[in-house]
C-alpha cells in the first residue's frame, strides 16, 4: 500500500469518526430541545395557573375596594383622610355634609380653624347648631392620618334633658326636707320681726332682735340661691383662668377665716402658665366651698391632740390638675363617703346639703370631677380634678389641630 493510500484511508477514518461525533451532538442536541419544549409547556402551564390567581385577587381587592367605599359611603361618621404635608386627600359624603364642603386640596388646619368652634367640653366642637366630637388616627404607611367626625347633637341634648331630670328628681325626692330647712329660719325670723313691734321694749334688744332676724333671712336667702343653682345646673364660658391664680384667690378667701379660727393653713404647689378654661367664678367658687368644708370639719374634729389644719395643695400629672383639700377633722365613715355628694345630703344641723353636689357640678361641667378619700379619725381629702393645658392651647380662637 502506497503512502497514497494510507493518507487516504487515514483521513476516511478521522471523516467517520467526526460523522459519528456529529451525529452524537446532533442527537444530544435533540433531546435536549425537546426537554426545553417540555419546560416551556409546563412553565405555560404554571403561568396560567400564577396569571389565574393573580386575576382572582385582584377581582376580590376590586370587590373588596367597591364595598369598602360603598361602606365608608354609607358610615353615619365623617371620614377625613389627611397626608403626612396636613392636606385633604379624601372625604367621604357624612364629613361633606357636616363640614358644610368637600376640603379636598386644603389644609386640615385651615379647615378646622374655619368651620369647628370649641365647646366647654374637651374633643367637642361647635359647628352652626351642631355639637361634633373629633378622634385621630395615625397612618404608619403615609405618615397621614384618619380624622373621625362624629355628630353628637342628638346624645348632648339627651344628656343634658337627662342631667336636668335627674336634678329635678332628686329636688323631689327631698322636698320634705327642704321645706323643713326653709320653716325652720322663717319661723325663727318672725318670731324675732314679731318682737320688734314690741312698744316697751328696749333699743338694744331691739337692735339685737333685728340682727338675729337678718341673720336668719340671709340664710333662707342662701339656701335659696344653692337650690334655684343646683336646679339649673352649671353652664359655663370659655374664660381662660389661671390655675396659679386660682389657688391664689381661694387662699386669700379663707386665709383670715382659718386664722381667727385657730387653724393651720398650708398651701403648696404650683403651675406656672397652666390653665383651665371655663367659668372663673364657677370654679372660684368651688375649690372655696371645698376649703370651707375642710374648716368647718376641724372646728368639730374629735381627735384630741390633734392640731386643726387645713392642707392645700395642687399637682399636675397627664394633663389634668388635682387640687387637693385635706382636713384633720373627724374624718368620714363609709356610709357618708358614698352618699357625700348627694343632693340635700348634710353632717351639719346648719347646712343646706347643696354645696357639695354644686361644687361636683362645676368640675364635671369643666371636664373634671371630685374625688373624696376618708378613715374616719384621721381626715378627709377631696380632690378636685381638671383638665389643664398651656394658655395658647386653651384660647378659645384655637382651632383643633391634628
Amino acid at each position: 500500500m502506497t503512502d497514497a493510500d494510507r493518507m487516504t484511508e487515514v483521513k476516511a477514518e478521522e471523516l467517520q469518526r467526526a460523522f459519528s461525533v456529529f451525529n452524537q451532538v446532533s442527537q444530544e442536541l435533540t433531546q435536549a430541545y425537546e426537554a426545553l419544549q417540555g419546560q416551556v409547556v409546563r412553565l405555560t402551564s404554571e403561568l396560567e395557573v400564577a396569571n389565574g390567581k393573580l386575576r382572582r385577587q385582584y377581582q376580590e381587592k376590586e370587590a373588596l375596594s367597591e364595598r369598602l367605599s360603598l361602606l365608608l359611603n354609607a358610615l353615619p361618621a365623617g371620614v377625613v383622610a389627611v397626608d403626612g404635608a396636613g392636606v385633604v386627600t379624601s372625604t367621604n359624603p357624612a364629613a361633606q355634609e357636616m363640614l358644610g364642603r368637600d376640603p379636598v386640596g386644603l389644609e386640615w388646619r385651615q379647615v378646622s380653624k374655619e368651620v369647628l368652634r370649641p365647646s366647654a367640653t374637651p374633643d367637642e366642637w361647635c359647628h352652626g347648631e351642631r355639637r361634633l366630637s373629633t378622634a385621630e388616627s395615625p397612618l404608619d404607611s403615609s405618615g397621614g392620618r384618619i380624622v373621625l367626625l362624629h355628630d353628637i347633637t342628638s346624645a348632648h341634648a339627651m344628656k343634658a334633658s337627662l342631667e336636668r331630670s335627674q336634678r329635678l328628681a332628686a329636688m323631689g325626692e327631698m322636698a320634705a326636707s327642704l321645706a323643713h330647712q326653709l320653716r325652720t329660719p322663717l319661723a325663727t325670723a318672725l318670731l324675732y320681726s314679731s318682737n320688734l313691734g314690741t312698744p316697751d321694749l328696749a333699743d338694744d334688744a331691739r337692735m339685737r332682735f333685728a340682727d338675729k332676724a337678718t341673720t336668719q333671712l340671709k340664710r333662707l336667702e342662701r339656701l335659696i340661691q344653692d337650690v334655684l343653682l343646683f336646679a339649673r345646673g352649671e353652664s359655663i364660658g370659655r374664660e381662660v383662668v389661671s390655675l396659679d391664680g386660682l389657688m391664689l384667690e381661694a387662699s386669700l378667701a379663707v386665709e383670715a377665716l382659718m386664722r381667727r379660727q385657730g387653724v393651720e393653713f398650708i398651701v403648696e404647689g404650683a403651675a406656672p402658665g397652666l390653665v383651665v378654661v371655663g367659668d372663673h367664678k364657677a370654679l372660684s367658687g368651688a375649690l372655696i366651698n371645698l376649703l370651707e368644708n375642710a374648716l368647718q370639719a376641724c372646728e368639730q374634729r374629735s381627735a384630741a391632740g390633734i392640731a386643726p389644719a387645713v392642707h392645700l395643695a395642687l399637682t399636675v400629672s397627664g394633663g389634668r390638675a388635682y387640687i387637693a383639700v385635706r382636713d384633720t377633722g373627724p374624718g368620714l365613715a363609709p356610709e357618708m363617703v358614698a352618699r357625700i355628694f348627694e343632693p340635700f345630703f348634710t353632717t351639719r344641723g346648719q347646712g343646706t346639703g347643696l354645696g357639695l353636689a354644686i361644687a361636683l357640678g362645676v368640675a364635671r361641667a369643666h371636664g373634671g370631677t371630685i374625688d373624696v378619700r376618708s378613715t374616719p379619725g384621721e381626715g378627709a381629702e377631696f380632690i378636685l380634678e381638671l383638665p389643664a393645658g398651656t394658655a395658647p392651647a386653651a384660647n378659645p380662637a384655637s382651632p383643633p389641630e391634628y
